[in-house]
């Protein structure tokens, strides 16, 4: 497994995976800190094409990801996972909604579950995953940075003073 670490303004961004596609990118916060296996060896250039597809992302000019993903997961988590990437750039949608969307209405905790376990932030859109009444809640990246990246997709938030956020 090949990783690299890059620096983006939302900051250091952990990326790891192989020749079957990204497995791994994390936003390491501060808070966050993921270690690095020994036997990863770290390769730059292997990444050359994510790191240049992340920053046009979070320059507004990059709306959707076209670089190989293959998250390691159960077969629940990648279904949703890969239902995840189908909600479009500036929408966001309920837990139900992605239930819907795999065709499990009622299972809408083990989407929340899984969306908190996506090994592939931003690329797969967990952020774009909000609660039925509209708050933000329980992003792996932190809800700042939920905030961020949904500001930059045009989706406003907004605190009304209570601590909690939500879309308007």
């Amino acid at each position: 497994m090949y990783y690299d670490l890059i620096r983006t303004k939302l900051g250091t961004i952990l990326v790891a995976g192989d020749y079957d596609g990204v497995k791994v990118l994390n936003i390491q916060d501060g808070k966050r800190k993921y270690s690095i296996p020994s036997d990863w060896k770290q390769n730059s250039a292997f990444f050359k094409a994510v790191e240049e597809q992340l920053n046009l992302y979070l320059a507004g000019e990059l709306k959707e990801f076209d670089v190989k993903i293959s998250p390691e997961g159960s077969d629940f988590q990648k279904k949703v996972w890969d239902a995840l990437t189908k909600i479009p750039y500036g929408k966001t949608v309920s837990y139900g909604h992605v239930a819907g969307m795999i065709g499990n209405p009622k299972a809408s905790r083990a989407v929340g579950h899984a969306n908190s376990l996506n090994p592939v932030q931003i690329i797969v859109p967990c952020h774009r995953v909000v609660s039925s009444n509209g708050k933000l809640a329980g992003y792996a990246g932190g809800l700042d940075v939920m905030v961020q990246l949904l500001e930059l997709e045009g989706i406003m938030t907004k605190d009304k003073g209570s601590g909690n956020l939500s879309i308007k």
